[in-house]
């Protein structure tokens, strides 16, 4: 068996448009497959089709990538008019996949969506249009732009070892929802200086965090080279 620790990552089902083709494509921002590749993991893209949460205990990690915002029929809301690009069978694949992971104790770190994925599948809520929460568009300042806003991680946090520090000056934001009732087991590990929560914790698994932002766009590889240690760790 090879050691390369096999690691998940969701992507999108979407229209795209690449060479001569315009088709429906299974894709994901490269970032995520390089962020992996450079910790030393073997990224595989998990398409919300046929049953992902199937092949969990083939896998040694996993990774929640963001994308379009999740049903709030989900947390028990009626959908806000700010809310959109919900793409019910890819909540449905996710749903399943995060549930599964957890059951087997897989490692596991979410991103932006992923983040909200956890939260939800653990009974929390989400804030569905942070400017009206916050009063500002920090978070996501325009379509196709991030926002770099500071976060404070909590002392102590496995976030705030992996990072060696308790601030992170100017990550990425792209997301105009966040949590708002905290999902059951989740302790939250960074926040941003407006108050909204930039990351959780949860409490009695090997590995699983998962954060508002997005680290892989930038250069820090720490989070991912993290998940793939605890991956090799975890694997029978």
């Amino acid at each position: 068996m090879s050691d390369v620790p096999v690691i998940g990552i969701t992507c999108y089902a979407e229209p795209a448009r690449f060479t001569v083709w315009e088709t429906r494509a299974a894709l994901l921002p490269y970032d995520y497959v390089d962020q992996v590749a450079r910790a030393g993991g073997q990224p595989v893209l998990l398409p919300p089709a046929g049953e992902p949460a199937s092949v969990v205990g083939r896998l040694d990690g996993l990774i929640l990538a963001g994308g379009g915002d999740i049903d709030p029929g989900r947390y028990g809301a009626p959908p806000h008019e700010a809310t959109g690009y919900i793409r019910e069978f890819r909540d449905d694949a996710e749903f399943g996949v995060v549930n599964a992971a957890l059951a087997n104790g897989l490692p596991l770190l979410g991103i932006c969506r992923g983040l909200q994925v956890l939260n939800i599948a653990l009974g929390g809520t989400l804030h569905q249009h942070l400017p009206e929460t916050v009063g500002h568009t920090g978070h996501s300042p325009a379509p196709g732009r991030y926002g770099t806003l500071p976060v404070r991680l909590t002392p102590g946090s496995r976030l705030a070892k992996i990072f060696d520090g308790e601030h992170l000056a100017d990550p990425n934001h792209y997301h105009h929802q966040a949590i708002d009732a905290l999902g059951a087991g989740l302790t939250v590990t960074a926040r941003a200086d407006d108050g909204v929560i930039e990351a959780v914790e949860l409490d009695d698994h090997p590995f699983c965090l998962a954060v508002q932002w997005h680290p892989e766009t930038g250069e820090d590889n720490s989070l991912f080279a993290a998940l793939v240690d605890a991956a090799r760790i975890t694997r029978p």
